[in-house]
């Protein structure tokens, strides 16, 4: 297959899904002190997007199901817009711990079983690992597990660390892949991951940009600083006061570099997107950022955080997606758990 034709391609967030996949809040410790209000937060978030696709939901075991129905019948949500099921997870982020569907070359919908290892920070994650098992097997969807090209294991991938324009494009960090802290696949170098992004992805260019946000105990993933909103459009969390020295000199850096993108598909247009101010809890800085939005079948998830920034996020996306309704979801409570809309969503897409 030819870089254009390639076996097989991730589609963009906003090509049409077939449905979105969640996991029901479960574990207290993600949200230590503060866990009574996430579950209801994920009603408001399925009741947002069951107006638009079907929501598929994991859940712990026949409690945790039930509390979700009860939850999700209290919010108003009709039981045909959304299905239960009973696996075990250790944690929610179905972005990172999830299938990654891609299409094959004849259109049909493949999901991509990367290794999973808790972000190399935790230790437990074996539940998590065999989350991509359980979707085929609810899907009936075809499920390949992705060895390293070295054939040292799986390689090791977290849907939050790539970001695609489902035209060749993909942008990842040097902080996600490249550093020596959180190692995910040790021994692989930038030439390792460009071969793997072009095999299994269909991502021909990499666009490397230098760290993350401050506080995302990932280590650098890029769906909290920038995210393509067209094939030719990223927006980029900017922090422009110098007084929040280290996510002005992060975003600062990855502003110069989007800017210098050329090459055969041209240069990039970026829309810059503010940080609210600084979420902190108990001295911990909180990884709050509007690029963790997700884009469904006629609307975008937006996180808020009771700032005057709200707005100016809102409307800057609204822009970026003039066909698709922009909802708010506030995040505040949610992002103790050190992720938010984009991390704990994972899209199906629909066959090509």
């Amino acid at each position: 297959m030819s870089a254009s034709h390639p076996a097989r391609r991730m589609p963009a967030e906003w090509h049409r899904h077939d449905a979105t996949w969640l996991a029901w809040p479960h574990h207290e410790p993600d949200w230590p002190g503060k866990f009574e209000p996430i579950p209801w937060v994920y009603a408001e978030i399925v009741r947002a997007l069951a107006r638009h696709e079907r929501v598929e939901i994991v859940c712990q075991d026949a409690h945790v199901r039930e509390d979700a129905r009860a939850k999700l019948t209290a919010h108003g949500v009709h039981p045909d817009r959304y299905r239960l099921h009973v696996a075990k997870t250790d944690r929610v982020w179905v972005r990172d711990s999830g299938p990654i569907g891609v299409h094959r070359a004849d259109g049909r919908v493949e999901l991509l079983d990367f290794g999973f290892t808790a972000w190399a920070k935790y230790d437990n994650w074996a539940h998590d690992d065999e989350l991509p098992a359980h979707v085929a097997g609810w899907t009936g969807l075809p499920r390949t597990v992705v060895p390293r090209h070295d054939g040292q294991g799986p390689l090791v991938l977290e849907g939050g660390g790539i970001e695609v324009n489902g035209a060749g494009r993909i942008m990842v960090t040097e902080e996600w892949l490249l550093s020596d802290v959180q190692v995910r696949n040790p021994g692989y170098g930038r030439a390792d991951y460009e071969r793997e992004f072009a095999r299994w992805l269909g991502c021909d260019e990499t666009i490397w940009l230098g760290e993350g946000c401050v506080g995302d105990d990932t280590h650098g993933h890029v769906d909290d600083i920038a995210r393509f909103t067209d094939e030719g459009t990223v927006v980029l969390a900017v922090e422009r006061d110098p007084a929040d020295d280290e996510n002005h000199r992060r975003s600062m850096d990855n502003l110069h570099r989007l800017q210098r993108v050329g090459g055969p598909r041209g240069p990039l247009r970026v829309v810059e997107l503010p940080y609210p101010r600084a979420v902190d809890m108990d001295g911990t800085r909180l990884p709050a950022s509007y690029a963790n939005f997700y884009v469904a079948n006629g609307v975008v998830l937006v996180p808020t955080f009771n700032d005057a920034n709200d707005r100016v996020a809102l409307n800057a996306l609204a822009e970026c997606f003039p066909s698709r309704e922009i909802v708010g979801i506030h995040s505040v409570d949610l992002v103790w758990g050190l992720g938010a809309l984009h991390c704990l969503s994972q899209q199906q897409p629909a066959p090509r």
